[in-house]
């Protein structure tokens, strides 16, 4: 089996998640995963695939829970010998006008949207093949929330050689400093998704300059990207995008061409590198 190719998305039984994987159900030469927390809502995802004539089956995936990525890490090790395509798209917002104290916001929102990815990231990108494919799913928040930080942070965030430990000591301060709500006289943006989403920017750049070093001519290439404002149950029917159109930077990245030598550790939208 493990001459097959395979991709998995996370966090993909609605809104962009789905969207990739339908794309991915065309364009992929392999099997493709749709992963959910909910088996039953996953599931139900797969069949309404089915009924467009596309294949694409199921792994139930919490990123929240180390368990469940570790059962999905092992089961790709086993079933396929590693992992081709990985599209960590899972993610939580609150919602604008949501009253949930800004301190449980900052720490449920990085515990999933930073944590979790990286969570993912850990078990998983050891077995991503030579000319493997990462994509993890930030947002143009994560730009104007680094506009938003202290110029130390700025010079933190953008630096090219923050260590990843350096970056979860960073994210984890954050929460804390929400707690004893100080985040903004210690020069945080008053964003809990936006500086989630500074994590997952920077981890992808981390992850990437990790690859050099260590898989140098593996030829892997890991990117982070924003897919837009898309209409979504995160981020309403307002929404300029249609969620197939907000998968499309994400499904270029993840199909980047076997010859392709970048982009890698960018930050891209419509498909275009951003400045970070």
């Amino acid at each position: 089996m493990s001459n097959v190719p395979v991709a998995v998305v996370t966090g993909s039984n609605k809104g962009i998640g789905f969207a990739i994987v339908r794309a991915l159900c065309k364009q992929f030469p392999g099997d493709v995963y749709l992963t959910a927390r909910d088996p039953g809502r996953g599931q139900e995802a797969v069949a309404k695939l089915q009924e467009e004539g596309l294949r694409a089956l199921f792994h139930q995936l919490d990123i929240d829970d180390l368990q469940s990525i570790r059962a999905l890490r092992d089961f790709l090790k086993e079933k396929y010998g590693g992992l081709n395509v990985l599209v960590n798209n899972a993610g939580i917002a609150f919602k604008v006008h949501d009253t949930t104290p800004f301190a449980v916001q900052a720490e449920v929102t990085l515990k999933t949207n930073f944590f979790g990815t990286r969570n993912v990231c850990t078990e998983l990108l050891p077995l991503v093949k030579p000319y493997g494919r990462v994509v993890n799913v930030s947002s143009m928040a994560s730009s104007s929330a680094l506009g938003g930080c202290s110029r130390e942070l700025q010079q933190k965030f953008r630096s090219d050689t923050i260590t990843e430990d350096e970056l979860v000591e960073l994210m984890t301060k954050f929460v804390e400093d929400t707690k004893k709500t100080v985040h903004e006289k210690e020069g945080w943006p008053n964003t809990a998704y936006g500086v989630s989403k500074i994590g997952v920017t920077v981890l992808s750049r981390i992850q990437a300059r990790m690859l050099n070093e260590k898989r140098k001519g593996d030829h892997i290439l890991l990117n982070a990207c924003c897919p837009g404002w898309v209409r979504t149950d995160m981020a309403g029917p307002k929404a300029t995008k249609s969620p197939d159109e907000g998968a499309e930077t994400p499904v270029y990245l993840a199909l980047l061409p076997s010859d392709a030598d970048g982009p890698h550790g960018q930050f891209l939208s419509n498909k275009t590198v951003r400045t970070w």
